[in-house]
């Protein structure tokens, strides 16, 4: 009996912790490969740059992410936006903070996930880890997911 109630709690602490204490940082960036970019902003405060990260082996997928680097504050870096990747993903500047990105298999309507993201107020995460995180909450004022 103890055994089984010392299993459940730790998973549930292993839950807890992956669930609120989300962040980027598990992120695979040895094995990572450059994506489209870099994109620079019209004001050129901002750099966006794209990253793909390959999983599961030969059935895997692949998850793409955008890092933004803010020049004005002394090329801080911070992750704006992390998901599924699709087959036509591209990045453009909407406006001096607004970033369109586009990210969608064009056979199947479902699976879009692009968005515009106002850079320093807005981040996107696909399954919304980043959205529940109590350590990232700082990092932003909306947060999307699918």
């Amino acid at each position: 009996m103890i055994a089984t109630l010392s299993g459940i709690v730790l998973a549930s602490s292993i839950y807890f912790y992956e669930m609120y204490f989300f962040t980027f940082s598990d992120i695979d960036r040895e094995s990572a490969q450059e994506g489209p970019g870099p994109v620079t902003s019209p004001t050129e405060e901002y750099t966006a740059n794209a990253f793909y990260e390959l999983y599961g082996g030969a059935a895997g997928g692949v998850n793409v992410w955008v890092e933004i680097t803010s020049h004005n504050e002394k090329n801080k870096v911070q992750i704006v936006y992390y998901s599924d990747a699709k087959s036509n993903f591209a990045m453009e500047w909407v406006d001096v903070d607004t970033l369109y990105i586009l990210n969608n298999e064009p056979n199947y309507p479902n699976s879009n996930r692009s968005i515009k993201l106002e850079i320093g107020k807005e981040i996107y995460h696909e399954n919304g880890l980043a959205c529940k995180s109590l350590l990232m909450k700082g990092e932003y004022e909306a947060c999307y997911q699918n």
